[in-house]
């Protein structure tokens, strides 16, 4: 690929954006192998680098698709195996609440449309019909744990930067990996590691609404606490 091609920095962090709409196309293998080179230079505790991608495509995605949605559809409980975040309350509700409203108003879902946001819902279990899933786990023997799924955020987030310099969309998705047993049965997961979290993938349809949202961040001067300074 040639240095043009490749978006500079400021520009993928600043243009990234979550993409749920997907082209049909399938990312090369030399993408996606160019992208997971750029992904595990991420930091990680004494270069512990606990983590392993499980990338699927063709018949597997499409069989953890069909699962996923079948046992959603017949009400078979979750079944994470990562350890739960906890209620979001409060100002990290609030913001769950504002990115929703964005998706929705985008997609012309109104509140009282159960249907279509069922219909939402249910793309995530499809894995928003995406050409390319990237599940994340890490080795079972470090689990219970936080610095573990620290990194393998830290990997995740490489991930998807790195797919924006080539092009490619991506969202990361907690209902992919929802129901763990599908995830484990058809990607062959090794029972030595823990399922953390998927990655939809592939080229942006930028005819799809909920593409152009961007989700609202706050200010520096909110976030961050400065000492020592002049």
């Amino acid at each position: 690929m040639s240095t043009e091609s490749i978006r500079d920095f400021d520009d993928v962090i600043l243009g990234r954006r979550s993409i749920r709409g997907f082209k049909p196309d399938p990312v090369p293998k030399s993408v996606v192998e160019d992208i997971v080179s750029l992904a595990i230079r991420a930091p990680s505790s004494y270069n512990s680098q606990p983590w392993h991608i499980h990338i699927a495509t063709g018949e597997a995605l499409d069989a953890i698709r069909r699962d996923s949605t079948e046992r959603t559809a017949s009400g078979t409980p979750p079944s994470f195996e990562r350890m739960e975040s906890g209620v979001y309350e409060g100002d990290h509700r609030q913001r769950q609440i504002e990115v929703a409203v964005q998706l929705f108003e985008a997609m012309g879902i109104v509140r009282d449309d159960k249907a279509g946001r069922d219909a939402w819902t249910m793309r995530g279990f499809r894995i928003f019909d995406a050409p390319l899933l990237m599940v994340v786990t890490y080795d079972k023997r470090l689990q219970g744990g936080d610095i573990a799924p620290f990194d393998c955020g830290a990997l995740s987030n490489m991930l998807v930067n790195a797919a924006w310099s080539r092009g490619i969309g991506s969202v990361i998705n907690s209902q992919g990996v929802m129901h763990s047993p599908v995830i484990r049965e058809h990607l062959n997961v090794p029972e030595d590691q823990v399922i953390l979290i998927s990655i939809a993938m592939g080229y942006p349809d930028e005819d799809f609404p909920a593409n152009a949202v961007i989700s609202k961040r706050r200010a520096v001067s909110e976030v961050a606490r400065f000492i020592g300074f002049d």
